[in-house]
Protein backbone atom coordinates (compact mmCIF):
# COMPACT_ATOMS: atom_id res chain seq x y z
CA UNK A 1 0.00 0.00 0.00
CA UNK A 2 1.85 3.21 -1.27
CA UNK A 3 0.54 6.67 0.30
CA UNK A 4 2.35 9.69 -0.63
CA UNK A 5 2.36 12.04 2.11
CA UNK A 6 2.20 16.25 2.25
CA UNK A 7 3.89 18.48 4.52
CA UNK A 8 2.26 22.03 4.62
CA UNK A 9 5.22 23.49 6.45
CA UNK A 10 9.17 24.20 4.87
CA UNK A 11 10.77 24.80 7.73
CA UNK A 12 13.32 22.18 8.73
CA UNK A 13 12.23 21.79 12.33
CA UNK A 14 8.35 22.35 11.74
CA UNK A 15 6.07 20.98 13.85
CA UNK A 16 4.41 19.52 11.17
CA UNK A 17 7.21 17.95 9.61
CA UNK A 18 7.79 16.18 13.29
CA UNK A 19 3.88 14.73 12.85
CA UNK A 20 4.50 13.63 9.57
CA UNK A 21 7.83 12.02 10.65
CA UNK A 22 5.96 10.07 13.56
CA UNK A 23 3.13 9.08 11.09
CA UNK A 24 5.50 7.38 8.94
CA UNK A 25 6.83 5.92 11.87
CA UNK A 26 3.79 4.42 13.18
CA UNK A 27 2.56 2.76 9.31
CA UNK A 28 1.44 0.23 9.43
CA UNK A 29 2.65 -3.29 8.24
CA UNK A 30 2.13 -3.16 4.53
CA UNK A 31 2.10 0.72 4.34
CA UNK A 32 4.61 2.97 2.73
CA UNK A 33 4.76 6.35 3.41
CA UNK A 34 6.89 8.78 0.77
CA UNK A 35 6.92 11.86 1.76
CA UNK A 36 6.79 14.75 -1.16
CA UNK A 37 8.54 17.79 -1.56
CA UNK A 38 6.59 20.85 -2.44
CA UNK A 39 9.36 23.56 -1.78
CA UNK A 40 10.70 23.30 -5.35
CA UNK A 41 7.12 24.27 -6.76
CA UNK A 42 6.73 27.51 -8.37
CA UNK A 43 3.99 29.92 -7.38
CA UNK A 44 1.29 28.91 -9.35
CA UNK A 45 1.01 30.50 -12.36
CA UNK A 46 -1.20 29.00 -15.94
CA UNK A 47 1.47 31.19 -18.28
CA UNK A 48 4.08 28.69 -17.15
CA UNK A 49 2.34 25.71 -18.57
CA UNK A 50 2.05 27.45 -22.37
CA UNK A 51 4.50 25.31 -22.80
CA UNK A 52 3.48 22.46 -20.59
CA UNK A 53 3.62 22.26 -17.10
CA UNK A 54 7.31 22.42 -15.42
CA UNK A 55 8.53 18.84 -14.50
CA UNK A 56 8.61 19.20 -11.13
CA UNK A 57 4.61 19.66 -10.88
CA UNK A 58 4.12 16.69 -13.88
CA UNK A 59 6.64 14.07 -11.17
CA UNK A 60 4.49 15.00 -7.95
CA UNK A 61 1.17 14.66 -10.08
CA UNK A 62 3.02 11.29 -10.96
CA UNK A 63 3.15 10.25 -7.71
CA UNK A 64 0.19 11.38 -6.70
CA UNK A 65 -1.58 9.46 -9.28
CA UNK A 66 0.25 6.50 -8.71
CA UNK A 67 -0.54 6.43 -5.23
CA UNK A 68 -3.04 4.32 -3.22
CA UNK A 69 -3.54 6.99 -0.94
CA UNK A 70 -2.80 10.65 0.79
CA UNK A 71 -2.07 11.75 3.76
CA UNK A 72 -1.83 15.82 4.86
CA UNK A 73 -0.19 17.71 7.29
CA UNK A 74 -0.30 21.19 7.55
CA UNK A 75 -0.25 24.13 9.80
CA UNK A 76 -3.10 26.24 10.62
CA UNK A 77 -1.75 29.90 9.61
CA UNK A 78 -4.16 32.55 9.93
CA UNK A 79 -6.61 30.17 10.55
CA UNK A 80 -6.63 28.48 7.38
CA UNK A 81 -4.00 26.03 5.96
CA UNK A 82 -0.90 27.22 4.70
CA UNK A 83 -0.04 29.01 1.04
CA UNK A 84 2.73 26.58 -0.15
CA UNK A 85 0.57 23.77 -0.05
CA UNK A 86 -2.72 25.69 -1.71
CA UNK A 87 0.11 26.24 -3.94
CA UNK A 88 0.93 22.43 -4.27
CA UNK A 89 -2.74 21.36 -4.95
CA UNK A 90 -3.36 23.96 -7.30
CA UNK A 91 -0.68 22.94 -9.32
CA UNK A 92 -1.36 19.30 -9.22
CA UNK A 93 -5.03 19.60 -9.71
CA UNK A 94 -4.48 21.31 -13.52
CA UNK A 95 -2.73 17.92 -14.33
CA UNK A 96 -4.54 16.02 -16.96
CA UNK A 97 -6.52 12.98 -15.16
CA UNK A 98 -7.56 14.80 -11.84
CA UNK A 99 -4.67 13.29 -9.93
CA UNK A 100 -6.22 13.47 -6.35
CA UNK A 101 -9.51 11.64 -8.05
CA UNK A 102 -10.76 9.13 -5.70
CA UNK A 103 -7.80 8.95 -3.74
CA UNK A 104 -8.64 7.76 -0.11
CA UNK A 105 -7.00 10.97 2.35
CA UNK A 106 -6.59 11.77 5.63
CA UNK A 107 -5.83 15.35 6.85
CA UNK A 108 -3.74 15.87 9.77
CA UNK A 109 -3.85 19.32 11.00
CA UNK A 110 -1.20 20.97 14.04
CA UNK A 111 -0.98 24.18 15.61
CA UNK A 112 0.72 25.34 18.85
CA UNK A 113 -2.77 26.34 19.97
CA UNK A 114 -5.60 24.50 21.89
CA UNK A 115 -7.46 23.77 18.83
CA UNK A 116 -5.11 22.33 16.98
CA UNK A 117 -5.41 23.77 13.82
CA UNK A 118 -9.10 22.92 13.59
CA UNK A 119 -9.85 25.78 10.97
CA UNK A 120 -6.78 24.89 8.85
CA UNK A 121 -8.61 21.37 8.65
CA UNK A 122 -11.75 22.40 7.44
CA UNK A 123 -10.22 24.83 4.97
CA UNK A 124 -8.40 22.55 3.85
CA UNK A 125 -10.86 19.57 3.11
CA UNK A 126 -12.96 22.06 1.25
CA UNK A 127 -10.19 22.52 -1.67
CA UNK A 128 -9.69 18.94 -1.47
CA UNK A 129 -13.18 17.90 -2.25
CA UNK A 130 -13.05 20.42 -5.51
CA UNK A 131 -10.36 19.02 -6.87
CA UNK A 132 -11.94 14.82 -6.10
CA UNK A 133 -9.98 13.41 -3.19
CA UNK A 134 -11.83 10.97 -0.94
CA UNK A 135 -11.71 12.50 2.07
CA UNK A 136 -11.94 10.32 5.27
CA UNK A 137 -14.81 11.58 7.67
CA UNK A 138 -15.27 11.28 11.32
CA UNK A 139 -13.49 13.30 13.61
CA UNK A 140 -10.69 15.76 12.76
CA UNK A 141 -7.32 14.40 13.75
CA UNK A 142 -5.86 18.06 15.02
CA UNK A 143 -2.91 17.77 16.86
CA UNK A 144 -3.37 20.39 19.78
CA UNK A 145 -0.39 22.19 21.59
CA UNK A 146 1.87 20.65 19.26
CA UNK A 147 4.86 22.05 20.72
CA UNK A 148 4.58 20.50 23.93
CA UNK A 149 4.51 17.26 22.05
CA UNK A 150 7.14 17.53 20.07
CA UNK A 151 10.44 16.05 21.21
CA UNK A 152 13.99 14.83 19.10
CA UNK A 153 11.33 15.71 15.52
CA UNK A 154 8.51 13.18 16.57
CA UNK A 155 5.54 13.25 18.76
CA UNK A 156 6.39 11.49 22.51
CA UNK A 157 2.61 12.04 23.29
CA UNK A 158 1.85 8.22 23.54
CA UNK A 159 -2.23 9.21 23.84
CA UNK A 160 -1.26 11.67 20.45
CA UNK A 161 0.54 8.52 18.73
CA UNK A 162 -3.07 6.16 19.51
CA UNK A 163 -4.70 8.67 17.66
CA UNK A 164 -2.22 8.94 14.99
CA UNK A 165 -1.86 5.35 14.72
CA UNK A 166 -5.82 5.41 14.39
CA UNK A 167 -5.85 8.00 11.42
CA UNK A 168 -3.34 5.42 9.53
CA UNK A 169 -5.78 2.53 10.30
CA UNK A 170 -8.50 4.19 9.14
CA UNK A 171 -6.68 4.98 5.93
CA UNK A 172 -5.39 1.46 5.06
CA UNK A 173 -9.10 0.27 5.63
CA UNK A 174 -10.28 3.05 3.11
CA UNK A 175 -7.74 2.18 0.57
CA UNK A 176 -8.46 -1.51 0.80
CA UNK A 177 -12.30 -0.84 0.47
CA UNK A 178 -11.28 1.40 -2.89
CA UNK A 179 -9.03 -1.43 -4.11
Amino acid sequence: MKIVGFVGSLRRASFSGAVMDTLIELAPDGMEIERLSIGDLPLYNADLKEDGSPRVVIDLAEKVRGADGVLIVTPEYNRSFSGVLKNALDWISTEPGMPFSGKPTVVVSQSIGLRGGALANYHLRQVLSVIGAAILTGPEAAVASSSDLVTDGRIEDERTRKRLAKELEMLAEAVRRAA
